[in-house]
């Protein structure tokens, strides 16, 4: 698959006609991307970034992830693993023992999202605000995203 390096036109898009008020209509045919569409839909989902950060970091247990992600609830951990896993972001691995040991990797599809974790760290690091919204007031206290465990 082909990769298009998205870059912010230099001028306006082409004018395709004009409205009823006479004004200009642009051709935003290329804005919608269907596979772009549902792979934000599968990485953007609530807690999934946190637990693939988690995980490119070096976390593999059920514990460890939840141990480096406060908030996160063990159903709604284990709901993410299993989509991510349905994937093929991640893999499950059983190893029999008493008692059972269950380990989580990524796959190199799983792998493949570190450039886009570390681009989205280094954003949050940059841009990050909690909004009304989240109860913040707009600062952010960043404990713990000073270095960012993510190898670029």
């Amino acid at each position: 698959m082909e990769l298009i390096a998205l870059t912010r036109p230099s001028h306006d898009p082409k004018v395709v006609g004009r409205d009823t008020a006479g004004e200009p209509t642009h051709d935003h045919s290329g804005a919608f991307c269907p596979v772009y569409s549902r792979a934000i839909e599968v990485i953007g989902r609530r807690w999934t970034g946190a637990i693939l950060r988690a995980l490119l970091s070096g976390a593999t247990r059920f514990t460890d992830i939840t141990a480096v992600v406060p908030g996160l609830s063990d159903r709604l951990l284990s709901e993410r693993l299993k989509e991510l896993e349905a994937e093929g972001i991640v893999t499950r691995g059983v190893t029999p023992s008493h008692p059972v040991r269950i380990e989580y990797g990524l796959t190199p599809k799983g792998y493949a999202l570190n450039d886009v974790i570390v681009a989205v760290s280094t954003w949050a690091a940059t841009w990050g605000t909690t909004s009304a919204a989240d109860g913040g007031d707009g600062d952010l206290v960043v404990a713990g995203c000073a270095e960012d465990p993510v190898v670029p």
